[in-house]
């Protein structure tokens, strides 16, 4: 295996406990600029992991991202927007964390190296082959993730793995391995720095690029959101202005006669085409708007 980088002494920090906020707020930043370069030279396997995500979750796969600590807290802190942003269901892309909920407000890093409560909970779930498992280990060899990866290829489910060190263990077992390395942290081995930001930011892009991917967003706007209060009904409302540039009082009776469909009710507004004919296109083209309007 490579060489363990998120484990390494940096030795541009090694006065760190010498130096003002200033300073020491500076070399952070100067250090963060690695994460860009790092997640740069991973874009190809993370463009892969999208489009593998992409062609299971239209075969009806979810999707599970497994971690620990830091990792695990990321995972569920992306899962769980999904839902109000692009209406992904419950139950469809799904976090879990070394020692459970609990491990979401309680540093429970002990549990990291317990391989059997990951599958059993992932047994609880049916996980099965037609799935994706997402692993994200900053070291790229932690225990609970390890054991979700390995019992994942058992099945023959889709993993992917995310790890900041090169050629790691998970990355051994993965069908897609991406590898951000940003470089040794400024606090020897505290992942939560560096390597937690390039793991945050890879989760963003394979959620996001999948989500656009499969229709969800119409331009940069966001057309499948969860209208749950009144900020969200609002911006739905603006959305549709912005995009058919109907005036407001038109714009908010379409979208209450669509049923607060918003995808449905730009449709109807750029092809003045009816209601029934915009679900059918939509339906037709698996909800992605912009196809969909090609088509009719």
């Amino acid at each position: 295996m490579g060489e363990n980088v998120t484990e390494a002494t940096n030795k541009n920090s090694l006065t760190i406990d010498e130096m003002s906020s200033l300073e020491i707020v500076t070399l952070m930043n100067q250090e963060d600029c690695a994460i860009y370069s790092g997640v740069e030279q991973a874009l190809p396997s993370i463009a892969t992991a999208i489009d593998f995500i992409v062609g299971k979750w239209r075969e009806g796969a979810r999707v599970f991202i497994v971690g620990a600590g830091t990792s695990g807290r990321l995972g569920i802190v992306d899962a769980v927007e999904l839902g109000p942003t692009f209406s992904v269901e419950d139950g469809r892309w799904i976090g879990f964390i070394a020692g459970g909920k609990e491990a979401m407000w309680k540093a429970l890093e002990q549990h990291e190296d317990n391989g059997t409560d990951v599958v059993a909970e992932l047994e609880s779930h049916h996980l099965s082959k037609t799935d994706v498992l997402i692993g994200v280990s900053a070291s790229g060899s932690t225990p609970y993730v390890m054991a979700a990866l390995k019992y994942g290829k058992e099945l023959g489910t889709g993993t992917i793995s995310i790890s900041c060190n090169h050629e790691t263990a998970s990355s051994a077992i993965s069908d897609v391995a991406i590898e951000v390395v940003a470089g040794p942290e400024v606090i020897r081995g505290s992942t939560r720095l560096k390597a937690g930001t390039a793991q945050k930011m890879v989760l963003n892009m394979l959620s996001t690029g999948s989500m656009v991917r499969l229709g969800k967003v119409y331009q940069n706007q966001m057309v499948d959101v969860q209208t749950i209060n009144k900020k969200l009904v609002k911006r739905a409302v603006q959305t549709l202005m912005d995009i058919t540039e109907l005036p407001h009082n038109e714009a908010e009776a379409l979208y209450n006669q669509c049923n607060q469909e918003l995808k449905v009710a730009i449709f109807v507004a750029l092809t003045g085409s009816d209601i029934a004919k915009a679900k059918e296109h939509l339906e037709k083209m698996g909800g992605h708007l912009k196809q969909a309007i090609r088509d009719y």
